[in-house]
């Protein structure tokens, strides 16, 4: 409204009927949803932090699924190497006694007849086809004398001075050990060498013998 008290009245009227159109247009405005500078700003930044919480939980579960993938597949290459375990494991003892029937057998007597010489060669021939279809499905013999003791592929059985081998060689192997793909089957059974013990040299002076002392001529005399 004006505040000229001399204004008509159809001026008041249109004056009130022009705030009205501006409040209609604001509230039509709004209602409308026209843009807000500040609001969409907002708008914008969430939706980007969104869009990168999915990208992360995405490559999140790309990367455990490759783990997976990768866990299962090395489980199969284990299962189909070490199927044989147990198996092996117990063929060994038969390769034991095999090896134990040849060496109980004396130097003189392999030469004693053909039906021993026969004989020895059958052993010798069952001994080494089981080696191969050992080594055939991946059981591999240690090789272990001459070498340095491992921990982790001996078991020590006794110590043995030795003035040639350096300490810690194995110098003697009473059961010879296996691996399977990067698994020890059975660890060697060895011996190993020692230093040799020196002959500790005294230090001490000699003792002197105590004697008693030579009866010389004019003492000899003098008695006379």
């Amino acid at each position: 409204m004006s505040d000229d008290p001399k204004a008509k009245p159809e001026d008041a009227e249109t004056e009130a009927a022009m705030a009205e159109s501006d409040e209609t247009l604001e509230l039509e405005a709004e209602a409308s949803g026209e843009p807000n500078p500040d609001g969409e700003a907002d708008a914008i930044e969430a939706a980007r932090a969104e869009i990168a919480d999915f990208k992360d939980r995405l490559l999140r579960a790309a990367a455990e699924m490759e783990n997976v993938r990768r866990r299962y597949a090395r489980e199969i290459v284990d299962a189909r190497q070490y199927a044989v375990t147990g198996f092996a494991r117990e063929v060994l003892s038969i390769g034991d006694n095999l090896s134990r029937a040849l060496g109980a057998v004396p130097e003189e007597s392999r030469s004693e007849g053909e039906a021993m010489k026969a004989l020895l060669e059958g052993v010798e021939m069952t001994e080494r086809e089981l080696l191969r279809v050992l080594d055939k499905h991946g059981v591999k013999l240690i090789e272990s004398h001459g070498e340095k003791f491992d921990p982790n592929l001996h078991q020590a059985i006794f110590e043995v001075e030795h003035e040639e081998a350096p300490q810690g060689t194995v110098v003697q192997v009473v059961q010879p050990g296996y691996t399977i793909g990067e698994r020890v089957l059975r660890p060697a059974m060895v011996g190993v060498a020692k230093a040799a013990q020196q002959q500790t040299v005294s230090t001490e002076p000699a003792a002197v013998a105590e004697t008693a002392p030579a009866e010389t001529s004019s003492d000899a005399a003098n008695e006379d």
